[in-house]
């Protein structure tokens, strides 16, 4: 695993400084072979990390790769759209459908995690954002309570909270929270806890 992670950095700096080999990762990225695809949203996720300046360009193939069918390529893409909303939010507003769709299709916590992490994202950026994807913050909390993944989404739900972000979504989500932040216990209890106080 570690030989394939050291890969995918490498190319991924590659591609930073070798305008062909990006435009390779992006026809991969929509090509008809779906190992590559998933290949290259992994890539692109690293560039997004690494260069989050060289993938501005390309925001719109990243959105258009969650319309794929494969988990993976749609998790590594939505992580790496979680990394450009700090850069151009305006751009990653097009992806919010298709991390709603990613956020409750297939039986795949990865997808579920990483678009949650998205709209969380993009929902503390403003208070009208906040609106726009607090119901389906909250139909996640409520859908994935209990699943393996269920407390690094409240990890994402705590930034969440404390970002930029409408009073009327933050009384719903201390509302949302308060029975696990009372009544949970160990690393439940306190995710929720911390969720409640952020929305004070």
């Amino acid at each position: 695993m570690s030989d394939r992670i050291d890969e995918i950095k490498e190319q991924a700096q590659k591609a930073a400084s070798n305008d062909g080999a990006l435009r390779d990762l992006i026809e991969d990225l929509a090509g008809p072979s779906r190992r590559n695809r998933q290949h290259a949203a992994s890539v692109m996720n690293a560039l997004s990390k690494q260069s989050p300046e060289t993938v501005v360009p390309f925001i719109g193939n990243l959105v258009d790769a969650l319309e794929l069918k494969e988990a993976q390529t749609r998790w590594e893409s939505l992580d790496a759209l979680s990394s450009m909303v700090a850069v151009q939010v305006e751009s990653c507003d097009e992806a919010v459908p298709g991390a709603e769709s990613a956020l409750f299709d297939e039986d795949n916590g990865l997808l579920h995690l990483a678009a949650l992490r998205f709209l969380c994202t993009i929902g503390a950026v403003s208070e009208d954002r906040s609106l726009k994807v607090w119901p389906l913050i909250d139909e996640a909390v409520q859908c994935y309570h209990g699943d393996s993944e269920f407390l690094e989404m409240l990890a994402a739900v705590n930034d969440f909270a404390l970002g930029n972000i409408d009073p009327s979504v933050k009384e719903a989500l201390s509302a949302r929270m308060a029975f696990d932040a009372k009544n949970s216990r160990g690393a439940l209890q306190r995710r929720a806890a911390s969720i409640v106080e952020a929305c004070a």
